[in-house]
């Protein structure tokens, strides 16, 4: 069950543009402590830029932690890690152990969320990596990526599973002596008007928590359903969802990835193209840039910004964190953007167009779509039922 709570101030940031300036200050501005949580952080011009503001916050002795992932993390180099714990900085790898010649399951269970507090105050909660925006080779406008600033009660939501994770890691890796120290007390009196909850996906409590959110506010939809997704591979209970909105008159709106980053993902999700549009679904594919945006608003009131792609490695697999917030302002900023979006990036899908592609293309799309699906069932111990 969400909890939402009222008071917050969740202000929406557009890319890496807007969101590594307010992180950099954010840790400029910090007394006390940092935790920072992602699954990559480059050493590109993006990642030197929030790497230096960490390490002036350690050299001021606030107490910094930084966890990325393992795989997502990987090609770190060592001189980099050093000069980082050199400053101060508490670094930290989840699940750092990946080896291709022993591939296991369990490898596919990622810290893919990017989570960021300061001083117990501030967060900032999304899908945006510390990477620069025009880091894929070949691209030309910024990759297309949303992230929220929040202040105010939600922080004490926010705050403990940081926390609980970063104490989790340490204690897994008998890294004892970076277990937090300081005990700032939250900051999270009231200081805006928005309704917002923090949902978050592991593999204890919380299996399914953000699909539920999105299922629960699909299956209340009156009037529209607006979602960008990078990754759109979803299970039958929530194309299930999609249709009977799109069946009762609500109009349903996806905004995907249009380029090729990853060829098998792609294509299988393609296979799902010709249910979705003969139920009325309108299907939007961005090209203009790589799109990494994992959004929502519906009815324009009920908004989710977040790390988690609607496919099976976030919803059945890795740690995901999103924010939901109930607010129409909210909501109608983040509309307008996608809308703009849509406008001078993406390309409509059409219904017959599709209908009519190459068997060939159809053959790949379907192949595609069951080696994904076997995966899924296989990585998940078989549990995935609504995938496969």
């Amino acid at each position: 069950m969400i909890q939402f709570c009222d008071g917050n101030r969740v202000e929406l940031l557009r890319s890496g543009a807007e969101y590594f300036p307010a992180l950099v200050a954010a840790c400029d501005a910090a007394t006390s402590e940092i935790h920072l949580q992602t699954y990559i952080f480059s050493e590109d011009g993006s990642g030197q830029a929030v790497a230096e503001a960490l390490m002036r916050a350690a050299r001021r002795n606030v107490a910094v932690h930084l966890l990325m992932d393992g795989f997502g993390s990987k090609e770190l180099s060592a001189g980099f890690l050093r000069q980082l714990r050199e400053a101060g900085v508490r670094v930290l790898k989840y699940r750092p152990q990946i080896a291709a010649w022993r591939f296991r399951r369990t490898q596919l269970r990622r810290l893919h969320h990017k989570v960021a507090v300061v001083d117990a105050h501030i967060a900032f909660v999304g899908g945006i990596n510390v990477i620069d925006d025009m880091d894929t080779p070949g691209q030309v406008p910024p990759r297309f990526d949303y992230a929220v600033k929040v202040e105010g009660p939600l922080l004490a939501q926010i705050c403990p599973v940081v926390t609980r994770l970063w104490g989790l890691v340490a204690w897994t890796q008998l890294r004892l002596h970076k277990m937090p120290s300081s005990t700032v007390s939250i900051k999270a009196e009231d200081c805006g008007t928005q309704r917002a909850a923090f949902v978050i996906r592991n593999n204890v409590r919380h299996r399914k928590d953000i699909e539920n959110a999105y299922l629960e506010s699909m299956r209340r939809a009156k009037s529209e359903i607006l979602i960008a997704n990078a990754y759109f591979f979803p299970g039958k209970n929530f194309r299930r969802a999609l249709i009977d909105a799109a069946a009762r008159g609500v109009r349903v709106v996806l905004l995907l990835q249009g380029r090729v980053e990853y060829r098998l993902l792609h294509y299988a999700s393609r296979a799902l193209y010709r249910q979705l549009l003969d139920a009325g679904i309108e299907i939007f594919e961005y090209r203009r840039s790589f799109m990494h945006a994992k959004v929502a608003v519906i009815d324009n009131h009920w908004a989710t910004v977040g790390s988690s792609n609607i496919d099976p490695l976030s919803l059945l697999l890795a740690r995901e964190a999103n924010i939901v917030v109930e607010d129409i302002e909210f909501a109608r900023g983040l509309r307008s953007s996608l809308e703009a979006a849509m406008t001078t990036g993406a390309e409509p899908v059409r219904r017959m167009v599709w209908r009519k592609q190459r068997l060939p293309t159809r053959i790949v799309s379907w192949l595609c779509y069951e080696i994904v699906r076997f995966l899924t069932g296989w990585s998940s111990y078989g549990r995935a039922r609504d995938f496969t």
